[in-house]
């Protein structure tokens, strides 16, 4: 790959220590008059952002709309970050428009923007001559660089303790920053903590803004309902999947657009809870809310595979692991290509505490079950491993 974009983006840092939440917002304000924007919708949360966005635009695809999903990270290559009309784009079109947006930024301001600001306002320019844009948040809301366009809706998913560091210590604190980012209308995803609930209504309150509550789908929408749970059920689909599909399909029905629900089961839904091999499952969850989704599934599947796990030095993996314990046989390490992996003798450490047994993944054993969980590092370091 030697076109500019390339270039360009493989020289930005992922991460800056100093975070300027202006800098977004002045080179938003130069793209804006050159843009026309779609139909916006702002998904923003702990957990299944993904996948709640991937359900809602591979839906809208498959029953005739020209459709475009922005998420992030990646999983094997950049392009599955900007997914348009069924298609992770073309290097080509990446280029094309990378060309237009630093053209209208300039060399100053494009140089200044993080990687995740530039590719925020990259998907802007790739998918403004679409119906609908779909707009995941990366591990903020209210600051985040996908916050600085209007939106037609937000769509809040389960929240939880994730991203201290950036988002506060406590799910008060982490539920606020999120859903300050809404506007005037949001639909709220079952949640695992009722704080979230109180979040939620006090923003909405101070904003004069409507909340949409997932928590009464089945009531509302009782035919529609039965129809997801069978469709996801024959797909095998984990409950939190089944979830966040009510959450994709209420969100459709408060923007009305319309959709074929049989269009569900078409949806492909890469690294969750995904079933690649008859014995192995992978999952791009990385935090214990994620890892307490996957446990759920667990029981109902009711084997206890190992885990091949590593993780990065900001999680929780001590309550991770502990949760996994009486659902898993042992952990397998993998090794994972970031500076932000967690130090192998500490999760060692962690593992001897918990008296689970571990050891160095090197290849799978047919006759054995597999989870893959940890991080999208760990999974994109399973299929370069499984594809050799």
């Amino acid at each position: 790959m030697n076109n500019k974009f390339w270039k360009f983006i493989e020289q930005k840092p992922l991460y800056y220590k100093e975070i300027d939440h202006t800098r977004v917002h002045k080179a938003y304000a130069l793209l804006k008059p050159h843009l026309q924007q779609p139909l916006t919708i702002h998904i923003v949360g702990t957990n299944g952002k993904g996948s709640t966005g991937r359900i809602m635009a591979s839906i809208l695809h498959t029953s005739g709309h020209k459709v475009g999903h922005f998420s992030s990270p990646h999983i094997l290559k950049f392009n599955e970050r900007l997914w348009i009309n069924g298609e992770d784009i073309a290097d080509d079109t990446l280029d094309l428009a990378h060309k237009k947006l630093y053209a209208i930024l300039g060399e100053e301001v494009s140089n200044a923007l993080s990687y995740f600001e530039y590719t925020t306002l990259l998907a802007f320019v790739a998918m403004e001559d679409l119906e609908v844009m779909v707009l995941e948040a990366g591990l903020g809301g209210e600051f985040d660089a996908t916050n600085v366009c209007t939106k037609a809706l937000s769509v809040i998913t389960p929240i939880g303790l994730d991203h201290q560091d950036f988002l506060g210590e406590s799910i008060e604190e982490i539920a606020t920053t999120k859903i300050n980012s809404i506007e005037k209308e949001f639909v709220l995803a079952l949640q695992n903590y009722e704080e979230v609930y109180d979040v939620a209504e006090k923003v909405a309150k101070a904003k004069e803004a409507k909340v949409y509550a997932v928590k009464n789908f089945k009531a509302l929408f009782p035919k529609e309902y039965e129809t997801v749970k069978q469709i996801t059920q024959k797909l095998a689909w984990s409950e939190y999947l089944f979830e966040n599909t009510l959450l994709a399909l209420y969100a459709l029905k408060r923007v009305q657009l319309n959709y074929n629900l049989q269009e569900l089961a078409k949806v492909n839904l890469f690294g969750r809870f995904e079933r690649i091999l008859p014995n192995v499952i992978v999952d791009v969850g990385h935090n214990l809310l994620g890892a307490n989704a996957i446990i759920k599934a667990l029981k109902k599947e009711n084997k206890k595979p190992i885990l091949v796990y590593n993780t990065l030095e900001d999680k929780d993996y001590v309550s991770i692991l502990k949760a996994f314990k009486p659902y898993i046989q042992s952990v397998e390490i993998i090794a994972i290509k970031t500076g932000r992996a967690l130090e192998q003798n500490l999760l060692e450490n962690a593992l001897k505490d918990l008296n689970i047994e571990y050891q160095a993944f090197k290849n799978i054993d047919k006759h054995k079950e597999y989870l893959v969980f940890g991080s999208f590092y760990v999974v994109e370091a399973f299929l370069s491993i499984k594809d050799k």
